[in-house]
């Protein structure tokens, strides 16, 4: 896949700005660039040192197309490893393209979708668990995925990856060294040894691979469904927490008939809260198909915050007996589901309506979705289901769901290779199972890798990364 042709596209968002950013990368970037750039010095672009700027004007003959500072980066110290011009214009849309085109028409083609970070990974300068990484920093929407994300493109991940492997390795080599002494009976690899590694190299594989479930739902926001019976205020807690009118609220029951999603940011862990429709017996059709979604979301939910209406409760005892049996049917339908109960419009309510509310309904939270009560206690809460230990101590947590299938392939050899150890199997059979581990664990890092695999991931990138 390695390309020796010259690559341009625009690195900063499409649409109007203060600037734009346009790159060049390929070993003919700074003669091109240099053919299209009239220095205000005077100098030859061609003839300047690695990482500098240089102000002047961007050339299309003798027209003069805009005026621009232009970074030189000379293999193999840039970005992609080889030559780069990035060229800072302004922020016009018709500029960039115009500037562009100029570059199409001489010597360049465009850019593929992440084809820079692809070169990167081509020429070395990074592996493709960290190629990988810098996308997930440029979706990155709260701080815990950030903090994830800048680990991995620093190298934390791949360099515990690459550790096992070339520690996995050298007993590979010395197995397979055993291969040619066959007849001769010997062992090279002390087994003690390498039982110990395999007992560490599983201990690590399989950290890494609980850490994908926080790890997951961190990279794609925790899914919180909001649900209850209609006009009980689901959508002005939803509203409350965005603090912002997304959902519609009036006091027609039935007003929310489909899902309505929106993520925040908590405790630098992104929530994605669901307002569902309203579960009541209903002969809407419409409405019907909004609250069959809503068991959907209830099933797909990692958190369920069931809310009742307390002035409701006071007036009506059966009505609390039933929010009982449907916070048991919840519970029971979800038993390892966190299910939170909350009693809405805990404003209107004294010390006296609660004790009443206690004595059918325990471990409830009170809050005010209206004004506001109680949504930073629950808030807060909500943290505490997240279990953040290895990220507060930047321990590697896996994100990538390709490195999670990898992780689960290398530890299923590894612990072939164990049981070939405790039932004194020939060096040969335990050397595919070990060939194996040390493929998988390559697959991570790129250290083993094909065109379609490369293909795939940096596919999903944007262009001009």
């Amino acid at each position: 896949m390695i390309k020796t042709d010259t690559i341009v596209a625009l690195a900063t968002p499409a649409g109007a700005g203060a600037i734009a950013v346009i790159r060049l990368s390929g070993p003919e970037a700074i003669t091109i660039a240099s053919k299209h750039f009239k220095s205000a010095s005077g100098k030859i672009l061609e003839d300047q040192k690695s990482h500098t700027i240089h102000l002047g004007y961007i050339l299309d003959g003798k027209n003069t197309m805009d005026q621009a500072l232009v970074s030189v980066f000379k293999n193999p110290h840039s970005y992609t490893g080889e030559n780069v011009v990035e060229i800072s214009c302004h922020g016009s849309p018709y500029i960039q393209q115009q500037i562009i085109q100029l570059f199409l028409r001489n010597g360049c083609r465009t850019a593929d979708a992440g084809e820079f970070t692809l070169r990167a990974f081509l020429n070395g300068k990074m592996d493709l668990s960290q190629a990988e990484a810098v996308a997930d920093l440029i979706s990155s929407d709260n701080a815990a995925s950030h903090q994830i994300a800048m680990q991995q493109m620093r190298g934390g991940f791949s360099n515990e990856i690459k550790q096992l492997r070339t520690e996995l390795l050298n007993f590979a080599s010395l197995i397979e060294l055993e291969l040619d002494f066959s007849e001769e009976d010997v062992e090279f690899a002390d087994r003690t040894a390498f039982k110990d590694l395999l007992a560490r190299i599983q201990k690590v594989l399989q950290g890494l691979i609980d850490s994908f479930a926080v790890g997951n739902v961190i990279k794609n926001g925790i899914p919180v469904a909001i649900v209850g019976e209609p006009n009980v205020g689901k959508s002005t807690l939803l509203n409350a927490f965005l603090n912002e009118d997304r959902a519609l609220v009036s006091d027609i029951a039935g007003t929310t008939r489909d899902t309505i999603e929106d993520e925040i940011s908590i405790g630098g862990i992104g929530f994605r809260f669901i307002d569902t429709a309203g579960i009541r017996e209903t002969e809407d059709v419409v409405e019907g198909m909004g609250i069959k979604k809503t068991f959907e979301k209830i099933e797909q939910a990692q958190v369920v915050l069931l809310l009742v209406d307390g002035s409701k409760l006071l007036t009506d005892d059966q009505k609390l007996k039933n929010i009982v049996i449907d916070f048991e049917k919840i519970k029971n339908q979800n038993p390892l589901k966190p299910l939170v109960l909350l009693v809405n419009k805990a404003d209107t309510l004294s010390e006296t309506d609660k004790e009443k509310i206690a004595s059918y309904l325990n471990e409830v939270k009170y809050l005010s979705a209206k004004t506001g009560e109680g949504v930073e206690e629950l808030q807060n809460s909500l943290l505490e289901f997240v279990n953040t230990g290895a990220l507060r101590n930047n321990e590697t947590i896996v994100t990538n769901t390709r490195h999670y299938n990898s992780l689960l392939k290398a530890l299923e050899e590894i612990e072939k290779v164990q049981f070939g150890m405790k039932a004194e199997l020939s060096s040969d059979l335990m050397a595919i199972d070990v060939r194996e581990a040390l493929y998988h664990l390559g697959e991570i890092t790129g250290q083993v890798t094909n065109d379609e695999l490369l293909g795939n991931i940096f596919a999903n990138f944007c262009i001009g990364k």
